[in-house]
């Protein structure tokens, strides 16, 4: 029970951050459930941080779903698109631990770039369906372990004009279509995962309480400490996913 526990407050405070939780997660999964693999067990708990999404920003999906925010819902739709096509055929071909991680550190390196930009009041200047495209096939090759999809797609939104919260609330959002489609797909394969409940309700509770602070704190600095604090994450990451996975 205590190990259950442990795992959803891992997987709610390192969902959000550039490093890999299904790596951390997978490696503690294995010791809570027999009969189901540990990656799984890490794609399950996503559940738990999903809901965390859907509840903090239940306006702006109330928004969404009846089409008052109608940007934010074509941003939704083209990435999710975009991340299946991409995510299927890279998760057929690469399953390489040091390719993910290498792709993290090159994220790192692009976050810095983009701090850099900023910092001299300059940016990319994408539009949203171009970032939704962008980011959508970078969520898709997250699939490749070791590579952070919140540290992909916060690399990818930070090539357009877009403040850190916003830049925090598209990468979360875009990604709750995406893992609902990929717990329930696991849990009809493997209804055992149902046994880590414990561990879903953890994260649960974690994945708010964390968002919520790393929300606050977005607000409070500019781009050029946001994105300079996640490109050195990215690299902090990427060390750890290598290690770990």
């Amino acid at each position: 029970m205590l190990i259950q526990v442990l795992i959803g407050i891992l997987q709610g405070i390192f969902e959000w951050l550039p490093i890999s939780s299904e790596g951390i997660v997978a490696l503690f999964g294995q010791l809570f459930v027999e009969n189901v693999n540990a990656v799984d067990v890490a794609i399950f708990l996503h559940l738990g941080t999903l809901f965390a999404v859907l509840i903090y920003f239940s306006k702006d999906w109330r928004d969404v779903l009846v089409f008052r925010d109608k940007s934010l819902l074509k941003f939704l739709v083209i990435a999710t698109v975009v991340s299946l096509t991409v995510g299927y055929p890279v998760y057929k071909l690469v399953r390489s631990i040091a390719f993910g991680s290498v792709l993290l550190l090159i994220m790192g390196i692009g976050l810095l770039i983009t701090a850099y930009f900023h910092k001299s009041n300059k940016n990319f200047g994408l539009n949203k369906t171009w970032l939704a495209v962008i980011t959508g096939a970078l969520q898709g090759l997250a699939v490749i372990p070791g590579l952070s999809r919140s540290g992909s797609t916060i690399f990818g939104l930070s090539l357009g004009d877009l403040k850190p919260r916003q830049v925090l609330k598209f990468s979360y959002m875009m990604s709750a279509p995406v893992i609902l489609a990929a717990a329930i797909f696991l849990v009809l394969k493997n209804p055992d995962l149902l046994n880590g409940w414990v561990a879903l309700v953890s994260s649960f509770i974690a994945g708010i309480l964390s968002l919520h602070t790393l929300m606050k704190f977005s607000k409070r600095i500019n781009f050029f400490k946001f994105t300079l604090i996640f490109g050195i994450l990215c690299f902090i990451g990427a060390g750890i996913s290598f290690v770990v996975l």
